[in-house]
């Protein structure tokens, strides 16, 4: 249960999602709210909308024992944190959202997830909050209400405010770096690097221990053990060949589909009940690390309590989502993209393990820097692709092509644009071609 704040609120960065909740906070009678553009990223505009709200621009001189901090769980302080701002929205907005609750995060594969449960829950007219935009689906039509958001959970409350003339059922929301604890349901994907946070002084682990403000939890198997065993009690884990909840085995990759057996036992619902059950799954999930992520999605929405035959037919639906992992033709060529803005090295290692067995392949690799807070180890990803057999053909692109590029040991050409990149590896005579590119958010063609 969250404490009240003080009438003195100090709402810290206003870049990452600090705008939003400072406003809101000004609209509750009472409150003196106080703002610290940390990173001095307001605008003129940004200024005069925060004033007319009445929130009062400070810097970090104003602080007294009455005041009630709130900063988002990566920003490093001097002094006390009251309220992070995932904790600011739970209390912002839990008397307003009257709908069920997911919540997805983790190191990879949220974006994906929440696609899936969007295919899965697509009868309750689904409102989704991803990295790729804020859309509702209506009398099964989806509708993009804005893209280019960012998954700060302050965009919660944004994404809710453009839904109130649709008839939304069911509330899906990516989030970064944790959870509101506004979910019946949250998702831990999975920890699958534990990257370093707010100057090196936190890990991703003690941040994403969040989403267990949520009522019931759907967790990778590994992570729990290894970050969060104490919440035993609350949590469903899930898991390829291994113990778990949920577990998938007997697994036929494809590309196109790929189908695999699931097995459950001793599954708490949100109702209470204990479930155990075993079913068959045909959906898009080219490489393990793709049916990871369809099992977090199953061990979810069976915690929630919806029908396995629910669950089937809504991934067979899914077939992949464009802006992550897809799979292309073009002049007879398969492409198997896998283009995200968290690209890193697990990433890199997993897509070129899709690879395996195909004949004539190439690579074009690259894209952009300072997309995520997680950078990428340049050394490593040339040591990675040092390591491809030199009958494949490596591409490499843009601005990561060109950083790692001195690191390579193999033969390799360099394309600074990625367009033409793709047009050389298609006139080289590749018949398939792995695209692994770190993309920017505002990167629509190829995000």
């Amino acid at each position: 249960m969250l404490k009240k704040p003080f009438k003195n609120v100090l709402v810290v960065d206003m870049t990452h999602g600090g705008k939003i909740i400072a406003t809101e906070f000004s609209k509750l009678p009472g409150y003196n709210v106080f703002g610290w553009d940390i990173y001095n990223t307001l605008t003129d505009e940004d200024k005069n909308n925060l004033h007319e709200s009445g929130v009062k621009l400070v810097d970090e001189n104003y602080l007294n024992r009455s005041t009630w901090v709130v900063a988002p769980i990566h920003c490093n302080l001097d002094y006390p944190v009251n309220m992070t701002h995932h904790e600011a929205v739970a209390f912002l907005m839990k008397n307003r959202i009257k709908i069920p609750v997911i919540e997805v995060t983790g190191v990879k594969g949220k974006t994906s997830v929440v696609h899936m449960l969007k295919e899965i829950f697509k009868d309750l007219n689904p409102l989704i909050l991803s990295s790729l935009g804020v859309e509702v689906v209506d009398d099964g039509e989806s509708k993009l209400l804005k893209k280019d958001i960012s998954i700060t959970p302050a965009n919660i409350i944004d994404a809710w405010r453009m839904a109130q003339e649709y008839d939304a059922g069911i509330f899906i929301v990516e989030t970064s770096l944790g959870g509101t604890g506004l979910a019946e349901v949250g998702i831990l994907t999975n920890i699958i690097e534990d990257y370093s946070i707010a100057k090196g002084t936190r890990k991703a682990s003690e941040a994403k221990i969040q989403i267990f403000n949520n009522k019931l939890l759907a967790c990778d198997y590994d992570s729990f053990n290894r970050f969060y065993p104490d919440f035993k009690e609350k949590t469903n884990t899930f898991s390829i060949d291994k113990k778990g909840n949920v577990k998938a085995s007997n697994i036929i990759f494809g590309f196109q589909e790929t189908i695999f057996q699931v097995e459950v036992k001793d599954l708490k619902t949100i109702s209470g009940e204990i479930l155990d059950d075993a079913f068959e799954i045909s959906t898009f999930a080219p490489a393990p690390h793709h049916v990871q992520n369809v099992i977090s999605a199953i061990c979810a929405s069976l915690t929630l309590g919806i029908s396995k035959n629910h669950i089937i037919n809504g991934l067979k639906n899914y077939n992949g989502l464009k802006g992550r992992t897809s799979i292309a033709n073009r002049k007879e060529v398969r492409i198997i993209e896998e283009v995200n803005p968290g690209i890193n090295l697990a990433t890199i290692e997993k897509a070129i393990s899709m690879l395996e067995d195909l004949p004539r392949t190439g690579i074009v690799f690259g894209g952009k820097y300072g997309v995520t807070c997680e950078e990428i180890d340049e050394q490593s990803a040339s040591s990675i692709l040092n390591e491809l057999t030199k009958d494949i053909q490596l591409i490499l692109t843009d601005e990561l092509g060109n950083a790692v590029k001195d690191g390579i040991e193999r033969n390799f050409h360099y394309i600074p644009h990625l367009d033409e990149a793709m047009d050389y590896a298609l006139n080289f005579g590749c018949q398939n071609i792995l695209l692994i590119y770190r993309s920017t958010f505002p990167d629509l063609q190829h995000r």
